[in-house]
């Protein structure tokens, strides 16, 4: 999906949580919330391939969105996930703006992918103006 406009909200909440940056020391947990979540591949070191930001509920992280990918133009919005005690809460909503505001301010536009079958995603990055760009089927090999 790509991200060519879409309306971004200018005004945060006094009741919005606070994005925390995400780094090394937060390995640990960002792949844990990855591997309970499956947003798609996520490794130890893939913080390391863009920045991510982060929402902590007593200490622990329970959402994260981050950026990874890059092509000319275009930038990759990746590993957008929350943890199931807290869906429905916005958290979603609030990294999605925050990463796709850092996108657009370095004139490039926001991309992502998705499987078809997460209904509840696809339905969140079509109201930040995501539209399709192309369906596609992907497969991860491992070496045995």
């Amino acid at each position: 999906m790509v991200c060519k406009n879409g309306d971004l909200p200018h005004d945060k909440a006094n009741s919005d949580p606070e994005l925390v940056e995400l780094g090394l020391a937060d390995s640990p947990e960002m792949l844990a919330l990855a591997t309970l979540t499956k947003p798609g591949p996520f490794g130890t070191r893939t913080h390391e391939l863009g920045a991510y930001v982060g929402i902590r509920c007593e200490g622990k992280l329970v959402a994260m969105a981050g950026v990874r990918l890059k092509v000319p133009g275009y930038t990759e919005v990746s590993a957008v996930c929350t943890h199931p005690n807290h869906i429905g809460k916005g958290y979603a909503r609030l990294l999605m703006t925050e990463i796709m505001r850092r996108i657009r301010e370095r004139g490039e536009t926001p991309m992502l992918h998705v499987r078809q079958d997460n209904a509840r995603a696809v339905e969140l990055y079509e109201r930040l103006g995501f539209r399709t760009r192309k369906q596609m089927h992907f497969a991860v090999l491992r070496k045995i």
